[in-house]
């Protein structure tokens, strides 16, 4: 089967024919892949940005965390009668075995292995993932937004970080798609959402075109006039990965404001600790969702899904890959959609 593939430390990514998998180990399903996302992770990878040298003992590994698909097959300890089912799947495995694991505190696993980073992931037409991963789709949801779940389980756990509340006013910077999830879902919550990027028209025009008006590009406006005008803030949601925004944008954000970090980033970020102490302000990280988050966005996408479809701008087969990932570096895409098993 064609698998997009990580072989060897550095830059670039390789289509290959690898041996189709046919079975699941005990504990974990076979699942036929539908459709998976491009994120931003994937290119981070592709490109081979510091913080990914663990992963070079699982090389060569088949990368793809953002899925959907349906069982094909279960190994010993899973119920057959699943095959056939709808899934997708939470891509942190944990181990099972290590001191946190068997307290009970798997959040704390001190062996995760990602899917699509430590062990094979979905830009193929089978992965394997452990049954206990997985979270049954509603019949009607298309599988293209599917395959959103993981990415917006990414934004919900930004908004709750963040606190956001109803009559809010909130500033979400970097519109790639967790910027775009993040304004989607606080818009949802009843606040008034500001998203900001750089030289991102096509992802600033695909949010327009679902109803957001206060949208700001820095290339055409000077940050602090526009956020002057829009602000000031009681959220601040940074999911660009620029650490200079983070210092240029808390002056913007209100007395006892949340700011809150998403983005993953390359360098350490300044800040103004003296005038974060005396504003009474926060600064929060938020990166994975806890499993009970996944059922309440997957109902989220199955009643949303005219609006989510409007965010996936490429739809592509696997064998085009490569052009996918050539629209997400340019920030021409908002979400890259590879349709494994075919068309929605």
């Amino acid at each position: 089967m064609l698998a997009l593939q990580k072989v060897r430390p550095g830059a670039g990514v390789e289509l290959r024919a690898i041996e189709t998998l046919n079975s699941a180990p005990p504990g974990e399903v076979l699942v036929r892949v539908h459709s998976a996302g491009i994120c931003g992770t994937d290119l981070h990878i592709a490109e081979w940005t510091p913080g990914y040298e663990p992963m070079e003992s699982a090389m060569p590994v088949t990368l793809g965390h953002e899925f959907s698909g349906t069982i094909a097959d279960v190994g010993d300890g899973v119920n057959r009668s699943l095959i056939g089912t709808r899934v997708t799947a939470r891509p942190s495995t944990t181990c099972g075995k290590c001191a946190a694991c068997l307290a009970g505190d798997e959040d704390n696993c001190s062996n995760r292995k990602g899917v699509g980073i430590g062990r094979n992931g979905a830009f193929t037409e089978f992965v394997c993932v452990p049954y206990g991963n997985c979270h049954a789709l509603p019949d009607e949801l298309d599988m293209d937004i599917a395959a959103l779940t993981e990415p917006m389980t990414v934004c919900e756990e930004a908004v709750t970080t963040a606190d956001v509340r109803p009559g809010q006013k909130i500033l979400v910077i970097g519109p790639g798609f967790i910027g775009q999830g993040i304004a989607v879902l606080a818009r949802a919550k009843g606040a008034d959402v500001v998203v900001m990027g750089r030289d991102d028209a096509p992802r600033l025009t695909a949010l327009q075109a679902i109803g957001f008006e206060h949208l700001v590009d820095t290339t055409k406006v000077p940050m602090d006039e526009a956020l002057s005008k829009l602000g000031p803030f009681d959220a601040i949601i940074e999911a660009a990965g620029v650490p200079a925004l983070v210092q240029a944008t808390i002056p913007h954000l209100r007395k006892r404001g949340i700011f809150t970090v998403v983005g993953i980033h390359s360098r350490p970020a300044e800040i103004d600790l003296v005038s974060l102490v005396r504003m009474h302000q926060q600064i929060r990280g938020s990166y994975r969702a806890p499993p009970q988050a996944w059922d309440k966005v997957i109902a989220f996408l199955a009643a949303n899904q005219s609006m989510m479809s409007r965010l996936i701008s490429h739809r592509l087969p696997l064998a085009d890959a490569m052009s996918g990932f050539k629209a997400a570096h340019e920030r021409l895409a908002t979400k890259v959609m590879l349709q494994v098993g075919g068309a929605a």
